[in-house]
């Protein structure tokens, strides 16, 4: 079976994860990416805590590595947060893995 992969991606804003969120469909790197909305992040950055607004998103892609490479190309950020969640089949409707297999399987790449 092939790997499903969500990956966990920060934004600064919507507008920035609908830019990356439409680059990765129109790519077919990405099944779905569901934009969460407004979260607020706290961490450390080049020594400072951050209290920053920002928006969440989570792509859904049998393709993880290549979808991870776009991310980092057009993401504005220096150092995004980019995490990749393993999905288990176990626990998973296998029409939905199915889905996002078909839809970003390397193999469908022209």
């Amino acid at each position: 079976m092939t790997e499903i992969v969500f990956l966990y991606v920060t934004a600064p804003d919507e507008p920035t994860a609908r830019k990356i969120g439409a680059t990765l469909i129109e790519e077919d790197l990405a099944a779905c990416v569901n934009i969460l909305g407004r979260i607020q992040s706290l961490y450390k950055w080049e020594g400072e805590i951050r209290d920053d607004e920002e928006t969440a998103m989570i792509v859904k892609t049998a393709a993880p590595e290549a979808a991870r490479d776009k991310i980092l190309e057009i993401h504005p950020y220096e150092t995004p947060a980019v995490a990749a969640l393993s999905v288990s089949p176990g626990g998973s409707a296998p029409a939905f893995l199915d889905w996002i297999a078909r839809t970003t399987a390397p193999s469908t790449k022209a």
